[in-house]
C-alpha cells in the first residue's frame, strides 16, 4: 500500500469525536476539516482540552471518528476493519512519543531499529541507505549503539529517522521536544524540517515556540473546532 500520487499526507473532513466520561459527554472534535501537506511540518496548537491529542490520534489511525472521513496518503480509512486499519497504520503512519526512550526498543542498535522500521513497512532498504540516514541525522558514529547508550536528543533523532524510513505518508509527533533541553530540541526540529523535504508530512502538536518557529503551517484548535 503506497501513498497515492498527489494526495496530501493526511486529511479529515467534517470529523466529530465524542468521549463519554464519568462526568458526562465531552465533544473533543466538532466538524473539523484539516489537510496535512507532504513535504511540510504542520503544527497543531491550542489550549489544553482544545482537541489536539484527539486530532493526532485520529490522523494517526489509532482512533475512529464518530462522523466524517479520514484519509491517509490518499487512502480512505472509513470502513476499514481493525486489520485494515493496522495495515494502513503500519505502512503509512509513524507516531513519535514525548519520551524519547518510548519510541525505541532497548535491545536493538540504531541500525537495527531502522531496519526493523523499514521491514514493518514492507520496504527493502539497503544497509548503506540506513547508514546514510543515520549520518544525515548526525548519528553516523552511533550506528552500533543501543538506546541506553544515547542521549535523549540522540534517541529522539533516531526515532525521527525510524519514522521516515521506508517512506510513510505521515509522521505524527506529540510534544516531541517536551523532554529535551534547548540544544537537543533544536537538532531534533532541524532533523524534522530536513526530512520533510523528502516528501513526508509531519504533524506536530506542541506549545513549544521552537517547534512553531520551524513549522510551515498551523492548525489552531479551540474547544474542538478549527479556529
Amino acid at each position: 500500500m503506497t501513498p497515492a500520487d498527489g494526495a496530501p499526507a493526511a486529511s479529515c473532513t467534517g470529523v466529530d469525536k465524542t468521549y463519554r466520561t464519568a462526568t458526562g459527554v465531552v465533544r473533543a472534535l466538532v466538524d473539523v476539516d484539516v489537510e496535512v501537506p507532504r513535504g511540510r511540518v504542520t503544527c497543531v496548537v491550542g489550549p489544553s482540552g482544545s482537541g489536539k491529542s484527539s486530532l493526532l490520534r485520529l490522523l494517526a489511525c489509532i482512533d475512529s471518528p464518530d462522523a466524517g472521513s479520514v484519509r491517509i496518503g490518499g487512502h480512505a480509512v472509513d470502513g476499514l476493519g481493525a486489520r485494515g486499519r493496522r495495515r494502513l497504520r503500519r505502512r503509512q503512519v509513524s507516531y513519535l512519543f514525548q519520551r524519547p526512550g518510548d519510541n525505541l526498543l532497548p535491545y536493538l542498535t540504531a541500525t537495527e531499529q531502522l531496519r526493523l522500521a523499514a521491514d514493518l513497512r514492507g520496504a527493502a532498504v539497503p544497509d548503506e541507505d540506513l547508514l546514510a540516514l543515520l549520518a544525515r541525522m548526525g548519528l553516523a558514529d552511533r550506528a552500533g549503539h543501543r538506546p541506553g547508550q544515547l542521549s535523549g536528543g540522540e534517541q529522539q533523532r533516531l526515532a525521527v529517522a525510524c519514522g521516515v524510513v521506508g517512506g510513510p505518508a505521515l509522521v505524527v509527533a506529540d510534544e516531541p521536544t517536551a523532554e529535551l533541553d534547548t540544544a537537543a530540541a533544536v537538532r531534533v526540529l532541524q532533523a524534522m524540517a530536513d526530512l520533510a523535504t523528502a516528501g513526508v508530512g509531519f504533524l506536530v502538536s506542541s506549545h513549544d515556540p521552537r517547534v512553531m518557529a520551524v513549522a510551515d503551517g498551523f492548525v489552531r484548535l479551540a474547544q474542538g473546532r478549527v479556529a
